[in-house]
């Protein structure tokens, strides 16, 4: 089980199972979003289960995905793609231990020029 919350603490969540490795995505998008690129593990909605579901607020950012957050605090939290089965959860919201690493970076294209990307990983 894995366990995580927003910064406020007003949305908790649990993840059952293993987490996959995580990408790094640095598209525009998640990278107006988060401040920097945005690394979330991709999960199936169906092993997750979340707490003051009330307090969180979606903006729909494309046709086909919407992002969670905090309505409190304002902290990243969810990245669904709405007609799929899975969701990515933010690492940086993971309260325990993930037990992962990141795996790949994508949309390394359109990565903010203020940083470079030497890790190692597969760049996509």
């Amino acid at each position: 089980m894995h366990r995580g919350s927003c910064l406020c603490g007003a949305v908790t969540f649990e993840v059952s199972g293993e987490l996959p490795a995580p990408d790094a995505c640095h598209c525009r998008n998640c990278r107006k979003q988060s401040g920097h690129f945005f690394a979330s593990t991709d999960i199936p909605k169906s092993a997750l289960v979340v707490q003051g579901e009330d307090r969180v607020t979606w903006h729909q950012s494309s046709g086909k995905v919407r992002r969670g957050f905090c309505a409190t605090c304002g902290s990243t939290l969810f990245w669904d793609p709405v007609f799929r089965d899975w969701i990515g959860i933010a690492m940086g919201a993971f309260d325990t231990p993930t037990n992962t690493r990141l795996g790949v970076h994508i949309f390394v294209a359109d990565k903010g020029d203020y940083y470079d990307i030497t890790d190692g990983l597969p760049q996509r």
